[in-house]
C-alpha cells in the first residue's frame, strides 16, 4: 500500500514540479491583494486585542488558502472522470482505494503547503509577527487535509463542472468570509453564529491564530479537524468506490 500511495503521490508530484515556477507566482497573487488591501489598507490603525490587525489577519489568510488550494488540487478528477474518462485507469490499476485516496490527499497536502510556506513569507516580509511552531504546521495540514478530501468526493460524485461550481459557490465561498478569517465570529448574529462555530475552517482559523500568539492550545478544536478528516476519508472511499460499480 505504501509504494502504491507513493506512486499516486509521485504522479502528482512530476506534474506540479513542471509548474512549479508558475504555481509559485500564482499562489503569490491573492495573498499579497489581501495583506496590501486588509493588512496594510483597511487595518493599519486597527489593533486586536494587543496585536496588530495584520497578526490577527495572516493566520486566517492561511487557512483560506490551504483550504482553497487543497480542494482546487482535486478538483481535475472531474475533467478525467467525466470528459477525459481516464479515471478507469486507476480504477483497472493493481492498487486499493484507499491508496488511491491517501496518495491524491497527500499531493494536494503539498501543494496547500508550499502555497502557505509562500504567504508565510509575504507576511513575514510585510511585518507580521507570528509564532510558527510545529503545531501550526500540523494544523495546516489537517486543514489541508479535510478540503482535499471534499474535493475528492465532489470530483467524483458531481457529473459536470457546473455542478462542480456549486460547491464553491454555497459552501467554500461563504466559509472563505464568515468563518474567522478576516473577523472574529463573534461579531455575527448567534443565530449564525452557532452554525459557523461548527465548520471547520472556523476551528482552523482559531488554532493558527491561537497559536500564532501563543494562546492555549483549544483541543476541542483539533479533535473537531480530526472527526472532520475521518468523516472525509470515509466520504471520499464511498465516493471512490461508487466509480466500481
Amino acid at each position: 500500500m505504501f509504494y502504491d500511495i507513493c506512486t499516486v503521490f509521485w504522479r502528482d508530484w512530476v506534474v506540479l514540479k513542471r509548474r512549479l515556477p508558475k504555481f509559485i507566482l500564482s499562489r503569490m497573487v491573492a495573498p499579497m491583494l489581501y495583506l496590501v488591501a486588509f493588512g496594510w489598507g483597511l487595518g493599519r490603525n486597527i489593533q486586536v486585542g494587543s496585536g496588530s490587525y495584520i497578526d490577527f489577519l495572516v493566520p486566517g489568510i492561511m487557512a483560506l488558502n490551504s483550504m482553497n488550494i487543497s480542494y482546487n488540487s482535486l478538483t481535475p478528477l472531474c475533467t478525467e472522470r467525466v470528459y477525459h474518462r481516464s479515471i478507469g485507469e486507476y480504477i483497472i490499476a493493481p492498487m486499493t482505494p484507499s491508496a488511491f485516496l491517501v496518495g491524491k490527499v497527500l499531493a494536494a497536502v503539498l501543494r496547500g503547503l508550499i502555497s502557505s510556506a509562500i504567504i508565510m513569507g509575504l507576511a513575514f516580509a510585510f511585518g507580521a509577527t507570528l509564532n510558527i511552531t510545529v503545531f501550526y504546521i500540523v494544523v495546516l495540514i489537517l486543514n489541508c487535509v479535510i478540503f482535499a478530501e471534499v474535493g475528492f468526493f465532489a470530483a467524483l460524485s458531481t457529473d459536470s463542472f457546473e455542478e462542480l461550481s456549486q460547491v464553491n459557490t454555497y459552501i467554500l465561498l461563504p466559509m472563505s468570509f464568515l468563518c474567522g478569517t478576516f473577523f472574529t465570529t463573534a461579531a455575527l448574529p448567534d443565530i449564525i453564529r452557532v452554525f459557523i462555530d461548527i465548520l471547520p475552517l472556523t476551528h482552523t482559523s482559531y488554532l493558527l491564530r491561537g497559536i500564532a500568539t501563543q494562546s492555549p492550545v483549544a483541543w476541542e478544536s483539533v479533535a473537531v479537524l480530526v472527526l472532520y478528516a475521518i468523516i472525509g476519508f470515509i466520504l471520499g472511499m464511498k465516493a471512490y468506490n461508487n466509480q466500481l460499480k
